[in-house]
């Protein structure tokens, strides 16, 4: 059946093909019951083709949108995942600026704390505190 495979690619109706198998097997001398049992068994193997193909299709529409759904998930685990990060370092950065800001307020009283000592000093010893309060 050679020449089915080279007439299958022609546009034609079903009926019309139906028809054409009818005469083939007609001329090659096959009697008409089997001929119907064959083009029976060739309709239920297309139906059956094209209900596996459409299964197929259904089959890999079905992966496709799993895919992009778990492509979805893990993007707004990402962005997810960087806003805490995100917050984290701005949180970390604050607390680092206060704590400088809290040591230099204590830095600066304890300076204010020397000089008044110092200078209290100062009517006492004279120059050498002085000295020491040039130095600060």
């Amino acid at each position: 059946m050679a020449h089915v495979k080279q007439f299958q690619s022609i546009l034609m109706s079903k009926s019309m093909r139906g028809l054409c198998k009818e005469e083939d097997y007609a001329f090659l001398g096959i009697p008409k019951s089997s001929i119907k049992g064959y083009i029976e068994g060739q309709t239920t193997l297309e139906d059956d083709w094209r209900d596996n193909k459409e299964a197929r299709v259904r089959r890999r529409l079905e992966r496709e949108k799993r895919e992009q759904e778990r492509l979805k998930a893990v993007e707004e685990s990402k962005k997810k995942k960087e806003w805490l990060w995100k917050i984290h370092i701005e949180d970390l950065t604050f607390r680092q600026e206060k704590d400088l800001q809290d040591r230099l307020a204590r830095l600066q009283r304890f300076r204010e704390f020397q000089r008044k000592v110092l200078e209290e000093e100062e009517g006492t010893e004279g120059e050498a505190a002085s000295q020491l309060l040039t130095r600060m």
